[in-house]
Formats: structure tokens, C-alpha cells, sequence
């Protein structure tokens, strides 16, 4: 029957009720599967009284002939007590059976069946993990193969592609795994067209089949059960599928009933029944790796010699398959997995072993067979299918004790049987021993051997890499109970690769400290949307990001004609959802478009029809040249009123036999970027035209500052219900002088999300998705009600959660095993509240993003009465008062700027902290563990791993010398790792990474120039646990670390001559021998600037001098001449400003050289007034700043050596104050 709900009570007038009990189901009473419902619970809640029934529907239904109730949890006050209730209707069956060796063909009526609509259903339950159960092939290259390859379903489709033959170019869609685990599952294929749905139990796959045409076109006859060879009855191309089919359709053609009852249009090859027939395997499940055990008896050898088979399936990569002791003391043989290989040691005395292994990865969850067996002198290893492996013996093998399977008991004495590693966590089935069967229902029963921690006649694998979890394309890799998310090259990071390793804008990277550049963004964070390169044009007062395309050069065009016009696509350094995301980020977007021309018009003069358009990122077609304002037939020297001919609305349109220009900035960003250019007008005689499309030029972060006040406590902003059963993360900025407030919540049925200020010194962050109310609490050792912005994060995947506050440690705690994992919520987002108005927010929030989108709040809040759009304070706004990651703070009568966590000083945090260095001086600061971490550690914090904030670096500073070798920056841990930037014996940049004393270290050169030419040179690493991102002066390179490895207990970073013990390579030594002479400026590791701390705390603990430093203006003076060479890179990204020196241009050649020599000697001339007054001024300034400097030094000092001890606590990598 079909069952749909359960229903429990306890026993009548007693105090028996079972609490909490597992369901099982099964076809033949045999062969038992745990249903689980959704998020993979296994347990259904009992009873709390024997009256009241507790009714259950299943989410969904069962089909099964048995079910079975297996108590868990019981009243403790009395005994199990149980009756119960099955709900469900009959269900109609018809079921054919496959022996690997069968198959039926559906033969059509006609030469082929040419369909655009195909609906094909079925249930099947297989006894082997490959086998084809579907296919169909035409002549002109369609085909469908639905087939089983290594417990996984494949469905294979093509239509009307006769090109796509190759294994790279088919269209291979995959669904499930573990499916030969002898249970239902139910396919449904739904085709229209092109379009695909795939469904298997309760997963879905939609995707578009590839080929040319819209139909499947099948030749003679679709082909069930496996491939007959064509001309070669029961013959088969590939491996037939072994198992039972049941309720086959096919176009609503009942193909097993037509089968049963002998129809024409039905071919059967070799045996096929129509009754499912069911093999006795039992199959036992080790729960534990540490007290799972199966003892067996050692039967008497045959005349073979001692045998052992069996099968096995698991996931992990280590553990104790077999233990024996052998007749003669101390002679043991272990069987065991090790790092995914079999081995098979055989030991004869304490240190004399012999041992052989076998395979690769057999912790893949598929079943294995394995047979160890006795000839002679010799044991022979036989996995699966592969060659044997054999161990020579001394003595004939025979065993003395009892053999164990799986594990040793814990009250086994260390003589007998001991576990290598660990226990076996998985499933065995089909054990043999000496060619005996073992009965194992007979262990269940006490009658043969003993066990522990076992279940019998089920095998309780689960896959839990599906659903997928690892976001962004990371790699899911598991063991028995849990699974793990490889982000390396992913661009991403956190346990299932949810978080961005990029900043989200150039803006971001501006406020970090970071100059002109090539940088991968990634606008929507946490979002679909993966990383972009743009250059960061920060020269300006503001910051640019340049977007390029595929052809930014000018292009000259003849005889083109409405008819046959000239057409160029643009392609895009992003995707066209990346471009529609910066776009709607940025406060103000523009590409400038020239058109060079003569005799070409763009309008046609009588009637006014266009000659010539551009297509916007719709595909609409745009007639207008210049300006945001659409739809207006314009170029720019008509918007500026000066047109060569004021009778046209572009100079192109007068139409003259001589070179004239139209030139315009399209900055209407719903229309941007330009796609596609076409040119209709150059056909006549002596018509010609050059265009050129610029790069896309955004620039403004309108989500940095998106912000909100809240001045009524009932007050809130609503959205629509956060959607994010997953994985989520929240960050925003609050300010407040409220000792409490609700930033937001979303409620649901049971489960919810809330982040509130719980107190002027603590943020909290709670959540429930099933298992109870998850509090994560993070405390300041100041008060957060303190006017000041604050930056909250906080983050919930299936794996863990945790909250970040400012550079305060970061709490997380790891969710339970087999929870419930999804979060279901119903309501309204509320902002700034609550739904019952209470405990509201007073204050301001901004940057709020969710998942990768930015909440638009200053749009909501025009509208909601007690909230108002932005805040009031000079450190609400964008106006960059703060540079290089300093921290504005708001004053009664203004600002100041505490630069505390920069490596620059200043009143704005912009003039660069440089110092020189003589032979022999060096800068050690000293890490030391921070008071502040012992107030966010808890019991559960103290049992996770802590890669999560190690395994990531930021390094940042900028150098000049001219020695080579030269030991420039040193990182060392006390477990003897170490990272270490050099220069060369040739002057080129080295990064060392050295993790473990006895690997090789990971090296990486950047570039074979020299950079010790007394040229200022900066350099950017950042490393995201394997990737390491380097980039020096305007180049950026990607590197892989061989492995990823956290930096464990931090001791000290050394700028110049480092002499450690734990330097272990010979020209990393000899470069810290040498030292380094010359200047550093604005050196920056994660959140320390060890420099600033050498000049501020002369003869603090925390640093280390040796040698002569001497504070020095290297870094400016070097700034002042580059900025002299400098030019609009984001202009000049692509583009070509020569002339066209041809016969018809405007200009010769004489004047062109004329002027440009007159243009170059004038620049040279105010080059060189600029810098002579540059020098005067900069004299001038650095007296006037560095008054206010000691005055700004004295406000900040109490509160710099006071957070001056938090520095090694801050999450490596965390993003900082965006102001």
C-alpha cells in the first residue's frame, strides 16, 4: 500500500508511551530502509501520555508492504508501550524483473517515432550499481540513455546533433547516488522541446538538451533493461541493468502491462518475469569508529587453507576492516582502510611486519568485495576486480581466536585485538568464512558470535553531499557523519563556500588602502555571481571602476548601407547579470562614444530617420549620441549648443567632405552598456567613418551609505520574507546611544531570525530552524552605544554559525548532527523592529546586505513615518573623510580620524609612515594573546577548529632599495612556520611559505625584473587558505599553495636582518642575514601596522628595534612622481588616441609632430614648477600636520594602547570600517 501518515498512543491506563521512535520499511520484511524525513531527521517525536494521539504525515509517501517501529526514548517512569496507526490507499503495481542478462524492446508502428513531447515514468530498485534501464537512438544523431554508473542516474540526450560524438560534447545530466541499495526510486522524465525537467524521488533538475532541432527522433524502438547490439540477440553494448522496474510508462503507454500479456509491439530478450524477485543479502550497519565491533568464530580451515569474504561500503578514510590472531604468538593479520587504500599487515613480532596494499579511494560509499585467502606459504589480497596482491609467510596461516570484524571490543586487553586507528564506521554484507556463510540474523540473536553497536538487515549510508551544499562550485567531500567543502580557486571561503574573498567594490578597495589597479570585485558578495576583473582608476577624487570590452580601438568603416550595414557586438569583461549588479551599485555610470566621420551622417536630413544606432543591454535600439536624458535624437554638441551647423542636431549631419567629430558620454545607466554599434552611411562616394566605444566607467557605492534613522521605538521598515533555507549572512553598520534595540527580525511557523543589541555591551544573534533557540553572544570590553559606527556579520549555513562585531574575536558554533537544517520563515523582514513593536531600535543602520543584496533602506524609510532617509553626523556620508581603513569618529563640534588600524597617519589617515633602514636594523613586533578572547570562548568554541580565522592573510607595503639579497618581511610562528618576502640574489621578488618542518616550502616569484632599482615599488599578498593573490606595483598574479595550512600561535613579524633558528632555507638565511637597507613605507599585516607601533611606543614590550631608524617622507616623495607620470588610466584603458594619418584626415603629418613636440617640452616645464612648489608646500605641510598629528596622537593615545591588545584576536582577512 501507499502510506501517507502514522499516528502513535501510548498503552491504555498505564504510565508505557515511547517518546520518540525511527520508522522503517520494507518490501520482503528484509532488506530494512530508515524513512527520513525532510533535512534527512530520522526520528519522529512519540508521546508524552498514554492518552493523546501524536499524529504524523509523511512528507512523502511510502510504498511498502511492511513498516516497523523501533522505540528510541521512553518514559523513563515506566516501559515501552505502544499502539499505532498507518494512514494511506491501495496502490495498483506492475513489476517486471531484469537479470543483468534481459531486456524489453517497445518496437513502433512506423520506421521512427519523431516526438517533441515526452513524458516517460518509473519506479526501479537495482541490485548492482551500473545498468542501463532506457534506451533510444535515431539515425540522424538524436538518442536518450537513462542508465545507472557507479550508484549514480545518468540521463544522456541529444536532438538532431549528428557533431556531438565525442564523450566532452553530450549532453550528461545526474542525479541521486547510492541507488543500488535494493529500494524504490522514482524517475520522471518530462520533455518540451528543448526544455527538460529530470526528476528523481524528490529532486528536480531542469536543464535545455543540446542539439539542433526541437524533437527526439528514435528509430525502430526504445530498448528497456539495456543496448541489444543491433543483428545480435542477447548481446549487449553495455553492462544491463540487474533489478525490478515497476510502473513503466512511456507516453502514457503501459509497457510492462503490454509486456505481461504478450502484445505485439513488445520484445522480450532473455528472462524476464514479472514478479520481483528479492536476493537475501543482509546487510549490518557499524555505527561508532570507536566502539562498533563484529566478533566471529574462527571456523576449522578447509583443505583450501583459511578464507575470508565479505563486502563493504563506507565513507570514511580509515578504519579496521579485520583482526585475527594467528595460532602462533605474537603473529597477528590486520586488515584495515587506510587513507582510502586497502592494506594487509601481517605481524610476526613487535617490529617485524610485512604488509601489502591495494586500490584507490575505496571510501567512494560503493560496495566492495574483498577475499583474503591461504595457498601454501602465501596470503592472497584480492579486491574487486584487480590484480592480487600477496604477503609470503613463514608457517601455514591458521587462526587461533575469534576474528573481528569492524573493531576491537573496548574490554579486549591490548594481546588480542587493537584498533590501528579507528574503528569501521560503514556496512559489510555477504561474509564468508573458510567458504561458510555467516547467518547474521543469528547474531542479532545472540545464538552466533557477539556485537556491539550494531544494526542488522539495514545499511544506513547516507550521501551528504546531496542536496549540494557547498556553494560556488566548491568540491563536497564526506566521511560517515559529516561532509566537508573544499573553496580552493573558488574565489570563496567558510565552511560551504558562502563568502566572497573579494571586496564587493572599487570603493571597498579604495578604503583599504589599495591605489590604481586591476582588481577581481565581486558585487553581489555572497551572491551567485562570481568575481569580475575591472581596473580601479583612484587617481581621482573619485574612484572609478573600469569595465573593458572586446574592441576599445578605433575602427574605420566604408560602404556600409541601411540594407547591409556594419555591425559590431561588444563583449564584456562581465557577465551581463555582473554588469546589471555594479550598475545598479553605482551612484553614476558613463561610456563615452566617438564618431569621427565624413560624408557620413547619422540622422538622415529630410526626414530624420537614424542612419546609424547603438543597442543597449536589452537589445533596444538607442538613437540618441550623448547625455542620461533617452529618446531624444541628439548628439552632445546640440545638448552644448555648439554644433558646426546650429541647422543639425550633430556635427556629422552637415554632412561635409572633411573630418569633423561627434563625441558623447551616454550616461543613462538603465541603458548602459552600449552592446552593439551599427553604421548605415558610408556608402557614397568619399564617405568614411571611425568610432570608438570606450570602456563602461562607474564610479560611487550607493549601498556603502544606503542608510536609515530610527527615532520612534514602535518604528520599523518592512521587506519581503528573507528566503534562505540554507545558508544566509547579514552585515550592516549600526550607531545608536540606546542601551537596547531589535536591528531585524523574520518569524516564521517555529523557526525565526533576530540580531539585537542585547545590551550596551553585547550584540546577539538567535535563530531556531528546529533544533531550539541557537543564541550566539558577542561582548565589548567598551560600550557599543556610543554614537560611533559598528559593524555587525553574522552567518548561518548547515554546517556552522557565527557573529563578528567590529574587530572583536569571532564567535561560531558548529550545528548538530543530523539536525534539522533548513530555515522556513513565512513573515515580513522587519528593520530597525519588531512585529509587536516592541524592543525597538533608536538609531541609525546602513550597508545593509543580506545574502549578497543590498536592502534599498533610504527608499523604504521616505515613506514610514519615524524613520527618516540617511543619518545625521559628519561620518554618515561619502565623502571619504577617513582614508586607508581609518575609523571616523564623530565629535560634539565635528570629526576626527583614528588611524589606529592603518598603516598610514595623518589628520585623514593619507601621509604614508615611512622609515629608513640602515645595515643591521630590523622591526620585530611582538604578537601576544589578547584579553579580549577569553571573554567569547566557550566550551563549544574550544572544539572547532580554528582555520576558519588562520588560514587567511593580508600583507601590504610599499619598499625602496638597491640591495639584493635583501630580507624584507618575516612572519614566524612557535611551531617553526614561517612566511617570508625577499629579494633575490637578482633583485627579484620571492614569497616563501613554509608550513611544516618537513615539506618543501611553497615559493613564488612574481617577476624576474629587479625591483632593487631605488624605485618605490608596492606590494599587496593575500592569501585565502590554498590561494595566494600578489600584486606588485600594477601586476596581479594568482598562485596555489600545495596545501592549506592555518598559522598556528603567531610570535613575531620582522621588517629587515632576521637571524631565527627556524629559518631552515639556506637563501632565505642568507637574505635575513643580510637585512635590508632602505626605506619602508605604510607596512600593514592583517590589522597591525608594526612601523606606526615602532614610532608611537618606542620601548614598548611589543617591539623589537635594532639598529638606527630615522622616520623619513620616501613614501610621498615618491607619490609626488608618480603622480606626475600618471594619466587617466580608465581612458586609456583600450583605447588608441593616434591620428589617422591618411590622405583624408584633417591633420598632416608636420602639424602632428609639431604639436606634440610643443606639448611635450610644456609638460616637461610645468612638471617641473609642480614639483618645486610641491617641495616648498610639502615642508610647509608636514610642520603644520605634524602639530596637529601630536595633537591628534594625544586624543587617540588611551584609546590605542587599549585596543592595541585586540589586535592578534581579529578574524585574519575581516573586512573593516567602510567609512
Amino acid at each position: 500500500m501507499e502510506v501517507t501518515a502514522v499516528a502513535t498512543q501510548g498503552r491504555y491506563g498505564s504510565p508505557d508511551w515511547v517518546s520518540s521512535y525511527m520508522l522503517l520499511f520494507s518490501d520482503t520484511g528484509r532488506v530494512w530502509k530508515q524513512y527520513r524525513q525532510e533535512d534527512s531527521i530520522g526520528t519522529f517525536v512519540g508521546n508524552v501520555n498514554s492518552d493523546s494521539v501524536v499524529h504524523h504525515k509523511l512528507q512523502q509517501s511510502i510504498r511498502t508492504r511492511f513498516l516497523r517501529f523501533v522505540p528510541l526514548k521512553w518514559n523513563p517512569s515506566g516501559w515501552v508501550g505502544l499502539r499505532v496507526e498507518v494512514y494511506g490507499c491501495a496502490y495498483r503495481s506492475y513489476v517486471a524483473d531484469f537479470d543483468g542478462r534481459s531486456s524489453l524492446l517497445y518496437r513502433f508502428s512506423q520506421k521512427s517515432m519523431s516526438t517533441v513531447k515526452d513524458v516517460i515514468s518509473l519506479r526501479f530498485k537495482s541490485w548492482q550499481a551500473e545498468g542501463v534501464l532506457l534506451h533510444g537512438e535515431g539515425q540522424r544523431g538524436d538518442y536518450i540513455t537513462l542508465e545507472l554508473h557507479r550508484g549514480r542516474l545518468s540521463l544522456h540526450l541529444n536532438l538532431d546533433d549528428t557533431r556531438i560524438r565525442s564523450s566532452s560534447g553530450r549532453m550528461v545530466v545526474t542525479l541521486g547516488s547510492l541507488l543500488d541499495d535494493q529500494h524504490w526510486h522514482s524517475v520522471l522524465i518530462e520533455r518540451f522541446n528543448k526544455q527538460v525537467n529530470f526528476t528523481l524521488d524528490r529532486h528536480t533538475q531542469h536543464f535545455r538538451a543540446k542539439g539542433d532541432g526541437d524533437s527526439l527522433e528514435v528509430d525502430y524502438e526504445l530498448s528497456f533493461g539495456g543496448i541489444p547490439l543491433p543483428g545480435k540477440p542477447g548481446t549487449f553494448l553495455r553492462k544491463n541493468f540487474h533489478g525490478c522496474m515497476e510502473n513503466l510508462y512511456y507516453n502514457g503507454v503501459n509497457i510492462i502491462d503490454l509486456a505481461k500479456r504478450r502484445k505485439p509491439q513488445i520484445y522480450s530478450v532473455g528472462n524476464v518475469t514479472f514478479s520481483c524477485s528479492e536476493p537475501q543479502l543482509v546487510a549490518i550497519t557499524f555505527q561508532s569508529s570507536i566502539g562498533s565491533f563484529l566478533s566471529l568464530p574462527a571456523l576449522e580451515p578447509t583443505l583450501e587453507g583459511f578464507s575470508v569474504r565479505f563486502q563493504f561500503r563506507t565513507w570514511n578514510p580509515d578504519g579496521l576492516l579485520l583482526s585475527s590472531n594467528l595460532a602462533w604468538k605474537p603473529h597477528r593479520l590486520v586488515l584495515q582502510i587506510s587513507s582510502g587504500r586497502l592494506r594487509l599487515t601481517h605481524q610476526t613480532s613487535p617490529l617485524k611486519t610485512s604488509e601489502v596494499s591495494t586500490g584507490q579511494r575505496v571510501n567512494d560509499g560503493l560496495w566492495h568485495s574483498v577475499s583474503l585467502r591461504s595457498r601454501g606459504l602465501q596470503i592472497i589480497l584480492t579486491l574487486d576486480n584487480e590484480p592480487a596482491s600477496t604477503i609470503q609467510l613463514e608457517d601455514r596461516l591458521q587462526s587461533r581466536d575469534n576474528l573481528f570484524f569492524g573493531g576491537c571490543p573496548s574490554s579486549q586487553n591490548s594481546s588480542s585485538c587493537v584498533n590501528p586507528t579507528v574503528a569501521f564506521q560503514g556496512c559489510m554484507r555477504l561474509i564468508l568464512i573458510n567458504n561458510q556463510p555467516m547467518n547474521l540474523m543469528l547474531v542479532q540473536q545472540g545464538i552466533l558470535g557477539s556485537y556491539s553497536q550494531l544494526q542488522f538487515d539495514i545499511c544506513g549510508i547516507q550521501d551528504r553531499c546531496l542536496p549540494k551544499f557547498c556553494e560556488h562550485g566548491g568540491r563536497c567531500s564526506q566521511t560517515w557523519n559529516s561532509f566537508y567543502c573544499d573553496c580552493s580557486g573558488t574565489g570563496y571561503s567558510g565552511a560551504t563556500c558562502h563568502n566572497s574573498v573579494f571586496e564587493t567594490s572599487c570603493e571597498a578597495h579604495r578604503l583599504l588602502g589599495s591605489s590604481s589597479g586591476f582588481y577581481s570585485i565581486d558585487p553581489d558578495g555572497s551572491g551567485p555571481l562570481g568575481p569580475v576583473q575591472v581596473y580601479c582608476n583612484m587617481t581621482e577624487q573619485k574612484v572609478w571602476t573600469v569595465i573593458s570590452h572586446n574592441n576599445t580601438n578605433p575602427v574605420r568603416v566604408q560602404g556600409s548601407t541601411l540594407e547591409k550595414p556594419y555591425i559590431m557586438h561588444f563583449n564584456y569583461s562581465a557577465s551581463p547579470e555582473q554588469l546589471h549588479t555594479l550598475l545598479s551599485d553605482s551612484e553614476h555610470c558613463e561610456q563615452e562614444v566617438t564618431y569621427q566621420c565624413r560624408k557620413s551622417r547619422l540622422f538622415n536630413t529630410w526626414d530624420g530617420i537614424p542612419l546609424s544606432w547603438w543597442v543597449d543591454r536589452s537589445g533596444e535600439r538607442r538613437t540618441y549620441w550623448g547625455g542620461f536624458l533617452p529618446g531624444v535624437q541628439q548628439c552632445s554638441c546640440s545638448l552644448e549648443e555648439n554644433c558646426i551647423d546650429m541647422n543639425f542636431f550633430c556635427n556629422c549631419d552637415a554632412d561635409r567632405d572633411q573630418w569633423v567629430n561627434d563625441t558623447g558620454l551616454l550616461s543613462y545607466k538603465d541603458h548602459l552598456p552600449v552592446s552593439d554599434i551599427i553604421i548605415g552611411d558610408t556608402y557614397r562616394p568619399g564617405s568614411k567613418a571611425v568610432y570608438n566605444v570606450g570602456p563602461l566607467r562607474c564610479y560611487g557605492d550607493t549601498s556603502l551609505w544606503n542608510a536609515a534613522s530610527f527615532y520612534e521605538e514602535s518604528s520599523y521598515l518592512h521587506f519581503p520574507t528573507f528566503q534562505a533555507q540554507f545558508s544566509f549572512d547579514i552585515s550592516f553598520y549600526f550607531k545608536t546611544s540606546s542601551p537596547t534595540g531589535v536591528f531585524l527580525e523574520n518569524l516564521g511557523a517555529q523557526d525565526f531570525i533576530r540580531v539585537e543589541l542585547s545590551s550596551p555591551l553585547a550584540v546577539t544573534f538567535s535563530f531556531d530552524v528546529g533544533n531550539g533557540v541557537v543564541p550566539l553572544v558577542v561582548k565589548s570590553p567598551v560600550p557599543l552605544n556610543d554614537r560611533q559606527w559598528h559593524w555587525v556579520r553574522a552567518e548561518r549555513n548547515v554546517k556552522e554559525a557565527s557573529l563578528q562585531v567590529d574587530q572583536l574575536p569571532l564567535r561560531f558554533l558548529e550545528t548538530p548532527l543530523d539536525g534539522h537544517l533548513r530555515l522556513q520563515l513565512n513573515s515580513q523582514l522587519f528593520i530597525g523592529g519588531t512585529a509587536s513593536r516592541q524592543r525597538g531600535f533608536l538609531g541609525c543602520i546602513r550597508a545593509l546586505n543580506m545574502n549578497g543584496v543590498n536592502y534599498d533602506l533610504e527608499e523604504r524609510a521616505k515613506v514610514t513615518p519615524g524613520v527618516s532617509a540617511d543619518c545625521p553626523g559628519h561620518c554618515s556620508n561619502s565623502a571619504g573623510l577617513c582614508h586607508n581603513r581609518g575609523k571616523c569618529i564623530e565629535k560634539s563640534s565635528g570629526y576626527v580620524c583614528d588611524c589606529t588600524h592603518s598603516a598610514y597617519g595623518g589628520p585623514s589617515c593619507k601621509e604614508e609612515v615611512s622609515v629608513s633602514f640602515e645595515r643591521g636594523s630590523s622591526v620585530t613586533y611582538i604578537f601576544q594573546e589578547p584579553f579580549s578572547v577569553v571573554q567569547n570562548r566557550s566550551a563549544q568554541d574550544s572544539s572547532v577548529s580554528s582555520e576558519y580565522s588562520k588560514s587567511r592573510e593580508d600583507v601590504a607595503f610599499s619598499f625602496l632599495t638597491t640591495q639584493s639579497p635583501a630580507m624584507l618581511l618575516t612572519v614566524n610562528t612557535f611551531s617553526q612556520q614561517y612566511v617570508a618576502v625577499i629579494l633575490a640574489h637578482n633583485g627579484s621578488l620571492q614569497i616563501w611559505y613554509r608550513f611544516h618542518k618537513e615539506r618543501t616550502p611553497n615559493v613564488f616569484s612574481p617577476g624576474r625584473e629587479s625591483l632593487a632599482d631605488g624605485q618605490l615599488h608596492r606590494v599587496r599578498i593575500h592569501r585565502e587558505g590554498k590561494d595566494v593573490y600578489v600584486q606588485v606595483d600594477k601586476e596581479n598574479q594568482k598562485y596555489a599553495l600545495s596545501y592549506d595550512t592555518e598559522l598556528h600561535s603567531l610570535r613575531s613579524l620582522t621588517l629587515g636582518k632576521f637571524t631565527g633558528k627556524d629559518i631552515l632555507d639556506e637563501e632565505v638565511a642568507l637574505a635575513g642575514s643580510r637585512g635590508f637597507i632602505g626605506c619602508f613605507s605604510s607596512v600593514q599585516y592583517n590589522h597591525v601596522a608594526p612601523l606606526k607601533v615602532a614610532l608611537l611606543n618606542r620601548g614598548s614590550s611589543l617591539v623589537s628595534i635594532r639598529g638606527h631608524l630615522l622616520e623619513s617622507n620616501c613614501g610621498a616623495l615618491a607619490d609626488l612622481t608618480a603622480s606626475n607620470s600618471h594619466t587617466d588610466r580608465a581612458e586609456e584603458t583600450g583605447k588608441d588616441h593616434t591620428n589617422h594619418n591618411d590622405n583624408d584626415d584633417p591633420q598632416s603629418d608636420s602639424a602632428v609632430i609639431g604639436g606634440v613636440v610643443t606639448a611635450v617640452v610644456f609638460i616637461i616645464l610645468c612638471v617641473l614648477a609642480v614639483m618645486i612648489h610641491f617641495l616648498y608646500q610639502h615642508r610647509r605641510a608636514r610642520r603644520t600636520a605634524s602639530i596637529k598629528e601630536k595633537e591628534h596622537r594625544h586624543n587617540l593615545e588611551a584609546a590605542y594602547r587599549a585596543e592595541l591588545h585586540l589586535h592578534n584576536s581579529m578574524r585574519d582577512g575581516m573586512k573593516e570600517y567602510y567609512i
